[in-house]
Order: structure tokens, then C-alpha cells, then sequence
């Protein structure tokens, strides 16, 4: 009997040490930080660091890469494999034995280890902050297959009003981070935004490729509401952005993986000057139940996703996320990275803007108002991958139909911050003075916002006028304030610097014979202004 017991006690205590754990390692410094910091165009695009020079953003090390050195060391540590990794929180995701993660303390460069079981974190800490957690998605879709056009969805936020003036989003890049976009390359549904060129790319962080068009559906259906279109069935709210996708999401399992795939791609999207992210995925249950949240974890700056989150905000950029699909659950409170202190948090109302019970409710766990606001998201027009338009239930659509309202009013109002935007958006909606735990404040009405944004005395119309626009060789400028020159930077549709002209009231005539057909963003920027937009080359 005392030697089955053994027998026994030697298999437990192979098997615990055989066992697969996820963890962060966090690193103390990045001593590649004077290099980059010099050289800023190893690590952003020229549109990113447009974008934040427009925002008065500074570079900071948390823009600094990684350093390679230490990841390098990491993957030759005995049984380590590097998942993935963020320069913004200067962390590893691993997997590996606990006792070989632990190992890594070793390494004089590591700070400290998170281990996504937070039972093992009480068994070995730093005593630092720094902390992380685990995943649940809310992927649900409870299509019912009947078909209609999509004027309600846009109409409650009064959103056409702004396409009626010419505010469809042009000028502006997204970022959609999901679980799969097939269809997007050949449905009818998505046919205006490929003859347009308003895919630019993106990667599959699951399988560690460029194949976007691949894995679940869902991430089709979320990018239909933004950027579809079938004449009089579907409109997207922001059919003339531009689109990144990204795949973030592994419909077949959930581990905490997730939420460092979805920091690395939300850093891409950042590094190539996306304005605006859409999230319809959250995470709180996860396959190992160790791993999993709860309710009081939802505070803002305990997730992985959170946290990078909040950076992203500090970049400059707006993330909209769905506060989720558990409202009617025993769990019924928002998801991460829907508790991020500045993400823009959308929770679902119906056709007549009356909440419905599956969406998430707030308060966060720390008592800040969430969902922030509403969008339709009982009976959402969506398209499917084979180009079919229908209906479907969930915050996951919800949060793309706000985001696309959001990325068509900051087309509006350009020159404006990421957090006049949002706070725009926040007053303009329908119960903004009496917010509830249902609704945040309520459905926002994006003319009013757009109305309440151009009475502002800080808010200047663009300084100059560019034409003919479509051009074909020579472009005028002429200048409509006091200011009477500047400088015209032309980029193409990655963010990348094309052409610089200097340009003045005796000078107003810029020859484009070099350039190619094609989309073009330009910024002329004069001694205290700067104004953009779009121009075609034909």
C-alpha cells in the first residue's frame, strides 16, 4: 500500500510539473531606447507620427520595440515557447512548466512573471503591479435570417445626416480585430470596398500569417457594418475608411493568448497610423477555468487587454469595444477589454433604442459608467461571407455600427483629438445627464455631436482650398485665411510620405506628373495650422 501511495504521489507530482502554464514576463528596460527614440521611422509610420504630432502626442519608450536580445534568450530557455509579445508593456507571452517559466527569473533583464493562473502568482510574485488575466468571447450571433435594409441601425444615430454631407469616413483608417474575415475578397457585398482599394492589409496572429480571409465568419459580418454595401439592402456607417484586419481571435479554445494577440495587432495598427479600432470580442471565461475573471477583476487595469487598451488611447487612437453578450447570465457584467478605462464601451438597444437583455451591464467593478453608450444590436442588418444580407443579434454588431459612426464623424472634424471625440460622442447621446447601467448614456446622435464640435471656437476649417480634386497633373491651392504658405506632404494609402512641396499664395501650382494614379491623404502644414484630406490622382 506505502508503495502505491508513492507511485502515486511521483505520477501527481510529474504530471503538475509536466503541465502547461501561460504566463507574462515583463523585462526591466529596452536599451535599444536611444536608437529608436532617434530614428522614429524604424518603429512608426510617417501617418502615425502625423497622427500624434496633430494630437501635440509625444514618442515615449513605450514606442520602443522589444528588445531582441532578451527575446532571444527567453526563446532559448529550456521548454519556453514565446505565444507573443508587446512593446507597450514590454512583456512576453509564454507557455511553458511553471518550473521553467519560473526559471526565467534567472535572466537579469526580467522583472517580474504574471502567471495567467493567478493561484501561482500567490505562490511566487515580485510584489510589483503589474498584472494580467485571462479570456471568454462573446461571439455569439443569433442570426434569424430575415432580410432588410439597414436605415434603422444608421438612422437612430442620425448618421445619415452626415453621409448626406459628404462625411463617410474618407481620410481615416480602422482596425477591426476578430476572429476571421472570409468572404471579404469575394462577396458582392464587399465589392465597393475592393474596387475602391480600401482593404490595405492585415495579419492572422493564430496562425502567424497574412492569411486574412480565412477561420470564422464572424469578423465578415462585423466589417459588413462599417464598410458594406448592396444598394438599398445594406450601407455601411463608414463605407469610405480605410480597413486594416486583423485576426486576434481562435474560435477554438480560449486561453489568455488571446488578449496578447490582440495587444500585439492593436500595436500594429498604431504603427501604421490606424485612427479608430472596433472590438467585438471580450474575454472573462476561459478553458481553464484558473485562468478565468471575475466580476471584480473588471476594473480597468488588471487585464492584459485593458491595459494595452488604455495605451492605445494614449497613441492617439479610439478603440470601440462590445461590452458583451451576458447580460441575461449569471454573469452579467461587461467583459475586458470593455472595462478599459478610456475604450469606447457600446452596449445594444432595439429597432425603437429600448435595451435588450442580453447586452452586457455595468457599472465596471470600480464604478465607472459602462456601457458607455448604445447602438442597434437586436436584429442588426449584417452581411454573411457569401454575400447574403440578414440579421443578427449581439453587441458584436452594435460596437462595429457605433465605431463606423464614430470614424465618419472624426473624418468630419479631422484636426480634432481622440478625446474631444469621444467626449463628443458622450454628451451628444440621448441620457447623458441620467446614465444607467443598462444603456451607459444612451444612443448618441452624431449630428449633434458634429453640430456641437464645429461651434467650437478651437475647431478651424481647413485653411485652403486644393483643386481640381480628382486631379490629373496640376494641382492649385489656394489660401482662404491669413496664413499664405506651408508645407503640402502627400502620403499614399499605407501611410508612407510620397511627395513634399513647398507651396505659398505666389507659388500655388504643384505639378503631380510623377506620381501614379491613384488615393492619396495630404497635410498642408502651415506655420500654426494643418489641414488634410483626401485626393485622387487620376
Amino acid at each position: 500500500m506505502i508503495k502505491k501511495i508513492l507511485l502515486l504521489f511521483v505520477f501527481l507530482y510529474t504530471f503538475v510539473a509536466q503541465a502547461q502554464e501561460d504566463a507574462w514576463v515583463y523585462f526591466n528596460d529596452k536599451p535599444d531606447s536611444a536608437y529608436y527614440l532617434a530614428n522614429p521611422l524604424q518603429m512608426l509610420t510617417q501617418r502615425a507620427l502625423d497622427r500624434r504630432a496633430a494630437q501635440g502626442i509625444s514618442l515615449a519608450n513605450s514606442d520602443v520595440p522589444i528588445a531582441q536580445t532578451y527575446i532571444d534568450q527567453v526563446t532559448a530557455s529550456t521548454g519556453i515557447t514565446v505565444m507573443a509579445k508587446s512593446k507597450w508593456l514590454n512583456a512576453l507571452h509564454v507557455r511553458g512548466t511553471q518550473v521553467n517559466i519560473e526559471s526565467l527569473t534567472n535572466l537579469s533583464f526580467v522583472s517580474q512573471i504574471q502567471f495567467a493562473d493567478s493561484n501561482l502568482n500567490s505562490r511566487y510574485s515580485s510584489g510589483k503591479s503589474n498584472e494580467l488575466k485571462p479570456v471568454n468571447k462573446q461571439l455569439e450571433i443569433l442570426a434569424n435570417f430575415n432580410y432588410g435594409g439597414s436605415s434603422n441601425q444608421i438612422e437612430m444615430l442620425n448618421g445619415h445626416l452626415l453621409h448626406q454631407q459628404n462625411f463617410t469616413g474618407q481620410g481615416k483608417m480602422v482596425a477591426i480585430m476578430d476572429a476571421g474575415f472570409p468572404g471579404v475578397n469575394t462577396a458582392s457585398s464587399f465589392q465597393r470596398l475592393r474596387d475602391n482599394n480600401l482593404i490595405l492589409g492585415g495579419y492572422n496572429f493564430p496562425d502567424r500569417n497574412t492569411s486574412i480571409y480565412t477561420r470564422s465568419s464572424h469578423g465578415t459580418s462585423v466589417l459588413s457594418c462599417m464598410a458594406g454595401f448592396v444598394d438599398n439592402q445594406l450601407v455601411g456607417t463608414a463605407p469610405d475608411a480605410q480597413y486594416y484586419l486583423f485576426i486576434t481571435e481562435d474560435t477554438n479554445s480560449e486561453n489568455p493568448v488571446e488578449e496578447s494577440y490582440w495587444v500585439e495587432a492593436t500595436e500594429m495598427a498604431d504603427s501604421l497610423g490606424v485612427d479608430v479600432i472596433n472590438t467585438s470580442l471580450g474575454y472573462f471565461a476561459y478553458d481553464n477555468p484558473n485562468y478565468s475573471y471575475s466580476y471584480s477583476d473588471m476594473n480597468g487595469i488588471k487585464s492584459f487587454a485593458a491595459r494595452g487598451a488604455d495605451k492605445a488611447f494614449s497613441k492617439g487612437m479610439i478603440c470601440v469595444t462590445s461590452a458583451g453578450n451576458s447580460g441575461n447570465s449569471a454573469n452579467p457584467h461587461i467583459a475586458t477589454p470593455a472595462d478599459a478605462i478610456t475604450t469606447l464601451t457600446v452596449g445594444a438597444v432595439d429597432t425603437t433604442e429600448n435595451y435588450v437583455a442580453f447586452s452586457s451591464i455595468g457599472p465596471s467593478f470600480d464604478g465607472r459608467v459602462k456601457p458607455d453608450v448604445c447602438a442597434k444590436g437586436a436584429s442588426a442588418t449584417i452581411s454573411n461571407s457569401s454575400g447574403g444580407i440578414t440579421t443578427a443579434n449581439g453587441t458584436s454588431f452594435s460596437s462595429p455600427i457605433l465605431a463606423g459612426m464614430v470614424t465618419t464623424f472624426w473624418s468630419a472634424v479631422p484636426n480634432m483629438t481622440n478625446a474631444e471625440i469621444m467626449q463628443f460622442v458622450k454628451e451628444s447621446a440621448d441620457i447623458y445627464a441620467n446614465p444607467t447601467i443598462y444603456k451607459g448614456y444612451g444612443v448618441p446622435d452624431f449630428q449633434l455631436a458634429l453640430t456641437n464640435a464645429l461651434s467650437l471656437n478651437s475647431y478651424q476649417n481647413n485653411p485652403v482650398i486644393l483643386y481640381p480634386n480628382p486631379v490629373q497633373n496640376e494641382l492649385n491651392i489656394i489660401f482662404t485665411e491669413s496664413e499664405k504658405s506651408g508645407e503640402l506632404i502627400l502620403y499614399n494609402n499605407i501611410g508612407q510620405q510620397v511627395a513634399i512641396f513647398f507651396v505659398s499664395e505666389t507659388n500655388p501650382i504643384v505639378s503631380l506628373d510623377s506620381l501614379a494614379s491613384g488615393l492619396y491623404f495630404y497635410q498642408l502644414k502651415s506655420a500654426n495650422k494643418v489641414a488634410q484630406g483626401k485626393l485622387l490622382k487620376l
